[in-house]
């Protein structure tokens, strides 16, 4: 499409018809793009303050304490990108979380869907990638904004009702126990992301406890 240079004032319109369908459209001069730009920018989500993280050496205790828990355990298979969906607590202001792993390391991340919580109920969701589940949202919203993983090539793309509290990294949990909190900025539903989609071959067992706190 060659560039055009049409001279306006105020009360003008510029009219482009397409060569291919004939088609014409009409822009008014006194558009302003700042103001087109504002009602994007209402659109979008408050960004979210960053969580607090922390590690701890009590892998043996941790691991035998979560291992008596029903849901305290699991294994994140190769390829698979296991979702934790934690809705906020009417009673809590926090959410806490602590996870570690058997001999080797997984990716980590946080994001919030700011959405209304029906229920309290903690799920689980396995995908295949990242990318898989964005697909299985039934709404269509535009506007994506890519979220990448510095350790993997791949990337996900995020509507624009979620907010990143804490990028996807590789995370030394096979050494360390991982913990963090984040303070809750409304009402919705945390997504806990426990990445293995970066492993060919390994299997990852999973040890983890998430609670909130008032």
């Amino acid at each position: 499409l060659s560039s055009y240079h049409v001279p306006q004032g105020v009360g003008d319109i510029v009219m482009i018809q397409s060569d291919h369908t004939g088609a014409v459209d009409i822009l008014s001069a006194e558009l302003e793009t700042a103001d087109l730009l504002g009602e994007q920018r209402k659109a979008l989500p408050p960004p979210l303050a960053a969580p607090t993280m922390w590690t701890t050496e009590k892998m043996k205790e941790f691991k035998a304490k979560m291992g008596k828990e029903k849901n305290g355990q699991m294994v994140v298979k190769r390829g698979e990108v296991v979702t934790v969906r934690v809705p906020t607590h009417p009673d809590g202001k926090c959410i806490c979380w602590e996870f570690a792993t058997d001999d080797y390391d997984i990716g980590f991340g946080v994001y919030f869907d700011w959405t209304t919580v029906t229920s309290t109920a903690i799920t689980v969701q396995v995908s295949e990638s990242s990318d898989e589940e964005d697909e299985d949202e039934d709404e269509e919203i535009e506007g994506l904004s890519p979220v990448g993983d510095v350790e993997r090539g791949s990337k996900s793309y995020l509507r624009n009702r979620y907010g990143e509290v804490m990028p996807v990294y590789r995370r030394n949990s096979h050494r360390e126990v991982q913990a963090g909190s984040h303070e809750y900025p409304g009402e919705g539903i945390y997504l806990l992301k426990f990445d293995n989609s970066y492993s060919l071959l390994r299997n990852k067992t999973l040890f983890f406890h998430v609670y909130y706190t008032s």
